[in-house]
């Protein structure tokens, strides 16, 4: 009888334990299907905003050469009137007479308002210009303006808008819209200087085991995958840019008293040597050579995310902006 019961109970602790199982492999099948959803639409608003920003460059560059061709008709009409009055105040050169009084059409001929159009010009170029938002960010601007940007990797599922909050860990564990979700959002600290830049960036984003995220991440322990995708597209909700992967490594998160160094605290290199223990110690930690040089004055990203290989383990992936085109 005893015997008998037992059984019983151990039955009904296995099928508590699978019922448990189950719900949590569904909860989690759920998240990871709901969070996929809202990727696919943020990207939707992203691509819309693009179409559109493409749309609408097409028709100011038809109205521009439309009004080109208009200015340029008119000017050819000015040019003949004007030189039909250059030859009624002066025969020869097209100059007034001395103390002569000049006609309303010769007075017109003579560069002093011309002199003030290009004055006002020049000063208008020399004032500062408000920076002016992309296009394609604007829709999610306005869904949360916590958006600082956009970061993408060709050849992984790293597609994602990237968030910032005066909490730093509030997107830890939350999605776009500020909801509780595991998968959390790719984020900066409230102090990383994304815009101007600082020297570097880092963002954070969890290592998934659904492959979202920056699970991709930990591809480049391959040089074989460094080699075919060097390069990470990082845009601010103003600038496109592009930069080049300098080193990859394996590191964790110390504690506050160990002497070591710590890349995670690294933001701003006001002298060259401290732009050197930078560099140094990533070129040095890196997996392999990447072939990719830095020198102070450089601007970096770094890409952190959680790794297993000790305990407060981190993978990083730390890349140079890539000069302008002038």
């Amino acid at each position: 009888m005893k015997k008998h019961r037992r059984n019983n109970i151990i039955k009904l602790l296995l099928l508590f334990i699978i019922i448990v199982c189950l719900f949590r492999i569904s909860e989690s099948a759920y998240s990871s299907f709901m969070n996929q959803r809202q990727q696919e639409s943020l990207k939707k608003l992203k691509e819309l905003g693009e179409q559109e920003s493409t749309e609408k460059e097409e028709q100011e560059e038809k109205k521009e050469t439309k009004d080109t061709g208009a200015a340029f008709a008119t000017s050819e009409k000015e040019s003949e009137a004007s030189s039909g009055n250059l030859y009624l105040v002066n025969n020869h050169a097209g100059l007034p007479e001395p103390n002569a009084k000049l006609s309303e059409t010769a007075i017109g001929l003579f560069p002093v308002p011309v002199f003030s159009k290009y004055e006002k010009f020049e000063k208008e170029a020399e004032e500062p210009k408000e920076p002016v938002m992309l296009n394609k960010y604007a829709g999610l601007y306005e869904k949360n303006n916590d958006i600082v940007g956009w970061l993408s990797i060709e050849g992984t599922k790293i597609d994602y808008p990237v968030m910032r909050s005066e909490d730093d860990e509030f997107y830890l564990r939350r999605d776009f819209f500020g909801k509780s979700d595991r998968h959390g959002c790719l984020y900066v600290r409230n102090r990383a200087d994304v815009d101007t830049p600082g020297t570097n960036f880092i963002i954070y984003g969890h290592n998934m085991k659904d492959g979202t995220m920056f699970r991709d991440l930990l591809l480049y322990e391959k040089e074989s995958f460094f080699k075919k995708h060097p390069l990470v597209l990082f845009d601010t909700l103003y600038e496109e840019r592009t930069y080049e992967i300098v080193a990859v490594f394996f590191s964790q998160v110390y504690y506050t008293n160990e002497d070591v160094f710590k890349y995670y605290q690294f933001y701003e290199a006001k002298t060259q040597e401290e732009f050197d223990y930078f560099y140094e110690n990533i070129k040095a930690l890196s997996l392999y050579d990447t072939g990719v040089t830095a020198e102070f004055g450089d601007t970096f990203l770094t890409l952190s995310t959680c790794a297993y290989h000790v305990q407060d383990g981190r993978f990083a992936v730390v890349a140079k902006k890539v000069a302008d085109k002038e």
